[in-house]
């Protein structure tokens, strides 16, 4: 089984950038499209980006197309999202996932991390 770990998130102010990092162990997860999800208080789990097996191809939310850029590093076992323009809106925790399926849907990912808290301020 997979083990995510994210890290990288903390208290910016809007237009900051953070670069989140999610590091894989346990077994390679090169050839799992990975993802990324957020969940901010009272509002469900949503979509933010993913990548595909190979890095070639990247889905993004349209509330961050522009903004965030997905990417993975096979040599480190480790995916990334740079967050560039911060909104307020973006504040939630935001959740690495390992899966079968490239897609924006939640159900095609196993394997999830507990979570890394982003929380942008007006």
């Amino acid at each position: 089984q997979v083990q995510l770990v994210e890290s990288g998130g903390g208290l910016v102010q809007a237009g900051d950038s953070l670069r989140l990092s999610c590091a894989a162990s346990g077994r390679t997860f090169s050839n799992n499209p990975m993802a990324w999800f957020r969940q901010a208080p009272g509002k469900e789990r949503e979509f933010v980006a993913a990548v595909s097996w190979r890095g070639i191809s990247t889905l993004y939310a349209d509330s961050v197309k522009g903004r965030f850029t997905m990417s993975r590093d096979g040599a480190r076992n480790t995916v990334y999202l740079q967050m560039n323009s911060l909104k307020p809106e973006d504040t939630a925790v935001y959740y690495c996932a390992a899966g079968l399926a490239f897609s924006r849907e939640a159900r095609g990912y196993d394997d999830w991390g507990q979570g890394t808290q982003v929380t942008v301020s007006s």
